[in-house]
């Protein structure tokens, strides 16, 4: 094998493996799947996409390597093949959210939509009796890993459960990271209700791959 041909087979093997990443819905799926693990159908419904076409994307993602699956009786579940699989999507993540103004322009126009222009970054957030941890992500998600100060609220549920908030402090909402909506929803619902809420920019795993 020759110079030219060995650095062709090298790229051309990081090129295919890039593919993985050149699909939105394939994106949104790593992104969900960093959270923990999913079944086809929880990665449909949480996607708007249909299971058929949930199940191409994630095979997709296996074949790259980035995507590992488990079979438990009738049902496979998908999660993140490792940390560098999301330590991947991290850095393009980031680096679009640096350099990308279209990326900026409509996240910042649909946090103002949602009344939730601001966000707080954790390394200026120590936890003290000033603010109060509140995570809207599912249960699931919630018990897979957490801040250790956080309270665990999906937020499907938080309209009912707001009596088991303080008025006293900040509401700090934690969700996905800086592409999901929970947190959005659940500022612009308690700061409706008399509240002082913003949400936290960086996710769970952010916070735990940026200590590692």
């Amino acid at each position: 094998m020759n110079k030219r041909t060995f650095k062709d087979n090298i790229f051309a093997a990081i090129a295919g493996m890039t593919k993985a990443f050149s699909s939105p819905n394939r994106l949104e799926i790593i992104d969900l799947l960093a959270n923990g693990e999913k079944t086809v159908e929880q990665v449909a419904v949480q996607t708007a996409i249909s299971v058929a076409n949930a199940s191409h994307h994630l095979q997709i993602l296996k074949t790259a390597r980035l995507v590992k699956s488990r079979r438990e009786g009738t049902f496979i579940w998908y999660s993140l093949n490792g940390p560098k699989a999301y330590a991947a999507w991290k850095a393009l993540r980031d680096l679009s959210l640096e350099q990308e103004p279209a990326l900026q322009v409509t996240l910042r126009e649909f946090r103002r939509a949602m009344d939730s222009p601001g966000s707080a970054s954790y390394k200026n957030l120590a936890p003290n009796d000033r603010v109060f941890f509140l995570d809207l992500r599912p249960a699931d998600e919630f018990a897979a890993g957490h801040l250790p100060e956080a309270h665990g609220i999906p937020v499907k549920e938080l309209p009912d459960r707001l009596d088991e908030l303080p008025r006293d402090k900040t509401i700090i909402a934690c969700c996905r990271g800086p592409f999901c909506t929970y947190a959005d929803e659940a500022v612009q619902l308690l700061n409706a209700n008399g509240f002082r809420a913003i949400r936290l920019e960086e996710s769970y795993l952010d916070l735990t791959f940026d200590r590692n």
